[in-house]
């Protein structure tokens, strides 16, 4: 393929914007070569500027799960428009994208909708330290929520495709707050808790980790942590930024048949436009100004096109058998990856949640965020060029998932499958 447009874009870029990206994991750095610029997308596909067609699995990092400039969701956001792109005042369409949040997610009574999944995490957990009154907080080892100060300690996504253990610029007071310990481990929160007596606010995990690949939970995992957090008055908090709406239509709350007492979400609740929210049970919603003394705000938070996208979306994914096509699309994706591996001799670990999957080049089993790091990172490296040369675009990362959307087609997945096939082929060859 030729990539020289994108070259010459990268280069211009970095003149502007640091790392000429504005995402780090954009950059392409670490798998070895400069990022592609896209063009535009249509269904299953996007199209670089050097006119280069391919499937995309990566769906704008999720919310695309209906696929690229989805007729419905870009005719409603061109209604939207024409009545006026934004208010700073209430609209009747945040409401009826809230009521349909309440009514599809367990956790949720009351919700706020924000501008970002970060600001959705930040948020929930500020009102959980007021709700509780208590500083100390509980995050997983490899679970990302956001470019938060106190939230990037052994964090997840580019922090873990960077290697980097934290972030410059946080001071040391900030995170002392915050106890890191690992995913599928409840007995490490339970010995947090217990050095830790009636200082913890709040527990925050992604129920399916999304940023160091996929790691499920395991069975049980996640109920013993809502046992843990009841008897301890904890606020557990489910990040469903990835998730929500994703392996569900109520989210992994909903597979899994956990309750949090907070959740947040992003992505999929804005059909591509910026969005984010956070929500739970009524008595600690009651917290948040100005019905309460914790403060949350947003100038744009609530866009009148986001909030359309997000309803128009959230209309689609209700409607009867598109979670089983979702499942059956990325069924046959993982088993044809998965059979693909086996026959070429390739180490391979494949993970797959609903229509998030992903493939660890590790022989190892991965359960956590040190199972991850085991992965062969330069493996991945060429694997992620190979399918790219082949019209197949992944994560540029060994540490992010990947998507399956409503519209990929049975012809999308056997090219994937055969191209995946021909990058083993040139494993075993050397090249």
């Amino acid at each position: 393929m030729e990539h020289s447009k994108s070259l010459a874009a990268w280069q211009q870029s970095q003149q502007f914007i640091p790392g000429g990206v504005n995402s780090p994991v954009r950059n392409f750095s670490k798998v070895g070569r400069h990022p592609c610029f896209i063009e535009r997308g249509n269904g299953s596909k996007i199209y670089d500027i050097d006119g280069n067609e391919y499937i995309d699995y990566l769906a704008s990092w999720g919310p695309l799960i209906l696929g690229h400039a989805h007729p419905s969701i870009v005719e409603a956001i061109g209604s939207a428009a024409l009545e006026g792109t934004s208010f700073g005042a209430p609209t009747t369409l945040e409401t009826e994208l809230a009521e349909a949040i309440v009514n599809a997610v367990p956790s949720i009574e009351q919700v706020r909708l924000v501008n970002s999944g970060t600001e959705a995490t930040m948020s929930a957990i500020r009102v959980a330290r007021g709700y509780t009154g208590r500083n100390k907080i509980i995050k997983i080892d490899g679970c990302y929520h956001g470019h938060v100060d106190y939230l990037l300690a052994k964090a997840g996504s580019g922090v873990a495709t960077f290697g980097l253990s934290d972030s410059g610029g946080v001071p040391e007071d900030f995170a002392r707050h915050t106890l890191t310990v690992p995913f599928n481990n409840p007995d490490a929160v339970k010995r947090a808790i217990e050095a830790n007596p009636d200082e913890i606010a709040c527990l925050i995990l992604e129920p399916i980790m999304g940023n160091m690949g996929i790691i499920p939970p395991r069975e049980g995992y996640l109920n013993e942590l809502r046992e843990l957090t009841e008897e301890h008055g904890i606020v557990l908090i489910f990040d469903e930024v990835i998730t929500g709406f994703r392996v569900a239509y109520g989210g992994a709350q909903t597979y899994y048949n956990v309750t949090p007492d907070m959740t947040c979400l992003g992505k999929i609740i804005g059909g591509g436009l910026p969005v984010g929210a956070y929500g739970g049970k009524r008595d600690i919603m009651r917290c948040v100004a100005p019905e309460g003394d914790v403060y949350q705000a947003g100038t744009l938070s609530g866009n009148p096109l986001a909030v359309t996208a997000g309803i128009t979306t959230l209309k689609r994914l209700a409607e009867p058998g598109v979670y089983a096509q979702l499942e059956n699309s990325a069924a046959a994706l993982a088993n044809g990856l998965a059979e693909a591996t086996q026959q070429h001799g390739i180490d391979a670990w494949h993970s797959r949640v609903g229509s998030m999957l992903m493939l660890y080049f590790t022989p190892e089993t991965v359960t956590d965020a040190d199972g991850a790091r085991t992965a062969d990172t330069e493996r991945y490296r060429q694997y992620f060029w190979g399918l790219m040369e082949r019209g197949v675009y992944v994560a540029p990362s060994q540490f992010e998932a990947g998507f399956v959307s409503f519209v990929h087609s049975e012809e999308d997945i056997y090219k994937t499958v055969h191209a995946a096939t021909q990058v083993f082929s040139s494993f075993l060859a050397g090249n």
